[in-house]
């Protein structure tokens, strides 16, 4: 312990972390603190476990500083031992440097920060990167990520990337930690090979805008599958094998009409639905997908593929019968949904379920054309299956008035401590990402705004997460 092993950047891409290494004469657990500059933004870590060999993966650190890393060593007596550390970074990369964050309210006492969570910034584009209360950045993957960053219950992050920065392709999706340790990685065709006459163009990306990891550990992926069509198809594809092993395309379950009389872009695609969401419930195997070009969200049974419910503004008459009893009826007062992002249950009821969503409210095909364009908001809502009904039973963003309008990108995120956090991706028209957490009765807790964005690199989403959470273990033998 008196002269351990310190590595910054162990694997190349994930710059402010270190690995730390070193014995003990007798088994102990490890945890550590990487020093805050301010009050309550020091980062606190546990390492599972009592051992004698000790590898501390740690993250956290500032750019571009002397940071003062803290390891106390607690034997199973209950003594302790602490060595402090100095580790030395260097300067952020120009696309995150570049980033300008201005923080104009952050009550840490109402946060849900805990001792080691940070903002994630998932971007459209270029590197990802976590802030803390400060907006300081602590964390940064050098890997360009497109849309799709996911942290999985080990503490494993799932990026959509590309193999070299200077491809137009993200055709790369690794499973990657904190440090940047790659343990899996699926590779892409960059050109989607396809037997339809009508396909237009080569894809730039097959997955595009969400993903997660199913118990199994398979991944379910909205991706674009070639023909005339994109944005309308998910595929499971298998951890052990990267063999697609189901497909489910919307276009076999919903009205044709949606899609034959929809009009193409100028890539010469019909993006009819614009799949921006997936989420999946292990307790009665259901996905909810939101699509934004139909101004719709629903519920399937991942095992039958068969629809449960349907919410839009679409009215019910105009349906084809076969559909109108999966319709959800809105409750007064109740708003419908427009472009909306960022679908997931929040828990189940009784009764039905709670979810959350980002509503851009742009009416596209379904939405509220009185409203369109006036404001955006995160909005729960709840299900009730016995009366097939929806109700919006809290809402936050119509307030800020058209200031915090986005037409595009977005997300709500339910925290641990009741506070939401909401992600104004594309406000002023894509010159500023607004993120805000709120406290359940709508007072702001935090608030920061991110311009000049380079090339398209909007903020998608932005999550809190734990660096490293409970799930995560680190072994370099494995």
């Amino acid at each position: 312990m008196d002269n351990p092993y310190v590595k910054v950047n162990p694997y190349k891409d994930s710059p402010l972390t270190a690995l730390v290494i070193f014995q003990t004469d007798k088994a102990a657990k490890v945890s550590y603190t990487v020093e805050g500059k301010t009050d309550k933004t020091s980062i606190t870590n546990s390492v599972k476990g009592y051992k004698k060999v000790h590898q501390v993966p740690v993250a956290g650190l500032y750019a571009d500083t002397n940071n003062t890393v803290t390891m106390t060593i607690t034997y199973k007596d209950g003594t302790t031992e602490t060595k402090v550390l100095t580790i030395k970074t260097g300067e952020l990369p120009k696309y995150v440097k570049n980033a300008e964050i201005e923080v104009t309210k952050n009550d840490k006492d109402k946060m849900d920060i805990g001792q080691n969570k940070l903002t994630l910034i998932n971007r459209t584009t270029k590197e990802p990167f976590a802030i803390d209360a400060d907006g300081e950045v602590r964390w940064y993957s050098t890997n360009y990520s497109q849309h799709t960053i996911e942290q999985t219950d080990n503490g494993h992050f799932l990026i959509l990337t590309k193999k070299t920065v200077d491809s137009m392709v993200y055709n790369d999706l690794i499973e990657t930690d904190v440090l940047g340790r790659v343990y899996k990685e699926y590779s892409f065709n960059s050109k989607v090979k396809s037997n339809d006459s009508n396909n237009a163009k080569d894809e730039t990306t097959v997955i595009h805008h969400d993903l997660l990891e199913l118990p199994n550990k398979d991944i379910l992926a909205t991706v674009n599958d070639g023909s005339k069509y994109k944005e309308d198809v998910m595929v499971q594809i298998s951890h052990k094998t990267g063999k697609i092993v189901k497909v489910i395309d919307l276009k076999k379950l919903l009205p044709s009409s949606m899609y034959k009389n929809y009009k193409a872009g100028a890539d010469g695609k019909i993006d009819w639905f614009h799949q921006n969401a997936v989420d999946y419930d292990a307790s009665d195997n259901t996905i909810m997908i939101s699509g934004r070009n139909q101004d719709m969200i629903m519920k399937l049974n991942y095992k039958t593929n068969k629809i449960i419910w349907i919410y839009s503004g679409k009215k019910k008459s105009s349906w084809p019968k076969k559909y109108r009893s999966k319709i959800l009826t809105p409750t007064k007062g109740t708003s419908i949904t427009g472009g909306q992002h960022g679908l997931y249950q929040l828990e189940k009821t009784t009764d039905g379920e709670d979810i959350i969503l980002y509503d851009n409210n742009i009416d596209v095909t379904n939405g509220d054309k009185k409203t369109s364009g006036k404001y955006s908001q995160a909005v729960q809502y709840h299900v009730n299956l016995n009366n097939m009904t929806i109700d919006q039973t809290w809402a936050y963003g119509k307030s800020l008035g058209k200031a915090n309008f986005t037409n595009i990108i977005g997300y709500a995120e339910r925290e641990s401590n009741g506070n939401t956090l909401i992600d104004f991706g594309f406000k002023n028209k894509g010159q500023e990402s607004n993120i805000i957490e709120v406290d359940s009765d709508g007072n702001q807790v935090f608030n920061i705004t991110i311009k000049n964005a380079a090339s398209k690199a909007y903020v998608y989403r932005a999550y809190r997460l734990e660096f490293y959470p409970s799930g995560y273990t680190f072994d370099v033998n494995k």
